[in-house]
């Protein structure tokens, strides 16, 4: 989503090694930093995009000086960027008072996964973003996707609420980034939330926001998603996730343009452009048990419909070699060509998870490949998933056949941890670990 890295500090390894698998999935480049000392040399070198800070750091203490002091001098940088104070239960008095000193916000120990993304997508829309996706990002020069380019052209700079439909793993954010580039809207922030990912207890705190003593731990006044995107564009990534009960709520707000914060006695005018998004096709999207319809025609004055990878086999050699080339960088790696077997392989593949499949696939042969060219098995094409299913006179390499089948069960589940752990059979925290361990 954007190029400066998010930086944890925090003096236990683990919860800085948790939150970093968990975010950089999403958002990227993530630091872990445990020694306190490094961080103003860190935030010099890497000028961070967001700043997650706990506030003790030495053992037994917890009256959070050392973090209020390194709060202190961080929000005092002329390029200061939004903190967010991670803090325990027990201290959360302490964490508001961090908000009143300037920290952006504040996220309690352990935390939800989906509330500590969300929160770090709002920092980032508080900054000009580094990482905005024009058009022309979107690469490819197959006809359907010309034609995607045309109509983000045309509809960028209206107000018209915007539909885009695709599969999984095509791009449906960059797009919504583009018609956000060249909209009129584009010096405000653009503020993606995904839907899916919101539980249902909290949906309404999340996106309309609340006041302070309206819910248990309700400590202070919170914007919704909505507020923090003003005068932006709000991305409703995954819509067709969402409930029927909270798909009417959905509705009142886009019909009335105001939202009430929970616990709030009036309500707040909004001003934000609305871009949703989601994998379900047209026929699902007219079911009623599934989308209300009045809720669709909200959202669908425009519909874009994003093209799977398959349908645009002229796109895919062009993309291998613009990732292969991005990956080589990343790593200080040669980069090489691609042999004819790996081209061929790699247009005949289906690519069930499009783009970001091919792209996943292009870092795993930059980091591996150790011949003169690519060739088809450094990019993984057609790996069995199961163990089990391995012939027994396969050689013993067990790593390989454990990354393999990781990486696999990960494109089965499009980058689902929940769903690759079930196909696997491994705990969460276990493939946590396999992922890091073989840098998936």
């Amino acid at each position: 989503m954007r190029n400066a890295p998010i930086l944890i500090l925090d003096d236990d390894p683990d919860v800085g090694f948790a939150a970093r698998l968990m975010l950089q999935r999403k958002f990227g480049e993530v630091i872990v930093l445990t020694d306190l000392r490094r961080l103003l040399a860190e935030l010099d070198r890497t000028r961070p995009a967001v700043v997650l800070l706990d506030m003790n750091f030495t053992p037994g203490r917890t009256n959070g000086e050392e973090g209020l002091r390194l709060l202190s001098q961080i929000v005092s940088r002329s390029d200061a960027p939004p903190v967010i104070v991670l803090t325990a239960y027990a201290e959360v008095s302490l964490a508001v008072d961090a908000v009143k000193r300037g920290a952006f916000d504040f996220i309690p120990k352990p935390w939800d996964n989906a509330k500590l993304c969300a929160t770090v997508a709002a920092a980032l829309a508080q900054r000009p973003s580094d990482a905005a996706a024009p058009a022309d990002m979107l690469l490819g020069s197959a006809p359907a996707m010309q034609s995607l380019r045309a109509m983000i052209a045309s509809v960028a700079p209206t107000e018209a609420n915007v539909l885009i439909l695709g599969e999984n793993g095509v791009g449906k954010e960059l797009v919504a980034r583009a018609i956000h580039a060249a909209s009129r809207r584009s010096d405000g922030p653009f503020l993606p939330v995904d839907m899916g990912a919101l539980p249902e207890s909290t949906f309404e705190s999340e996106l309309f926001g609340h006041r302070r003593g309206s819910f248990t731990d309700a400590r202070q006044d919170r914007p919704g998603r909505f507020q923090s995107a003003r005068s932006g564009t709000l991305f409703l990534d995954e819509i067709g996730n969402l409930s029927l009960a909270s798909q009417a709520k959905l509705l009142t707000v886009l019909e009335r343009r105001e939202v009430t914060p929970l616990g709030a006695d009036r309500a707040e005018p909004v001003d934000v452009r609305i871009v949703s998004a989601t994998n379900l096709d047209e026929a699902r999207l007219f079911d009623p048990q599934v989308f209300r319809a009045d809720l669709l025609y909200r959202i669908n004055t425009i519909v874009l419909r994003v093209p799977p990878l398959r349908e645009r086999r002229e796109d895919i050699l062009p993309l291998a070699q613009h990732y292969l080339a991005h990956y080589a960088r990343k790593y200080g790696k040669d980069l090489r060509a691609i042999s004819p077997d790996a081209q061929q392989a790699l247009q005949a593949s289906s690519w069930p998870g499009n783009v970001r499949d091919l792209r996943h696939s292009c870092e795993r042969a930059v980091i591996l490949a150790c011949g003169m060219q690519y060739e088809a098995a450094d990019f993984s094409i057609g790996v069995a998933a199961p163990v089990q299913a391995l012939r027994s006179d396969a050689p013993l390499q067990l790593a390989d056949r454990e990354r393999d089948a990781i990486a696999s069960a990960m494109r089965q589940a499009d980058g689902n941890i929940s769903e690759a752990a079930r196909l696997l059979g491994v705990s969460r925290p276990a493939l946590y670990r396999k992922l890091e361990k073989y840098g998936l």
